[in-house]
């Protein structure tokens, strides 16, 4: 199986778009790719223990803080 990176790597080499015989396939964005293996190591970071605890720490108020 290959990384997120290892797959961007290949789309960007591969052209943006092509046809043959009447079929025409074209590849996603260089910037969607991005986004998304930008929100992919956003949601496993998030899915950690230590984003949970971190998030449950930084909400505690002391009496009379806001």
């Amino acid at each position: 199986m290959t990384t997120p990176a290892e797959q961007l790597a290949a789309d960007v080499s591969k052209p943006a778009a092509i046809s043959n015989d009447g079929v025409s396939v074209s590849n996603r964005s260089l910037t969607e790719l991005m986004e998304y293996e930008k929100h992919q190591a956003a949601k496993s970071a998030a899915a950690s223990p230590k984003a949970w605890l971190r998030g449950a720490i930084l909400k505690i108020v002391p009496p009379g803080g806001h």
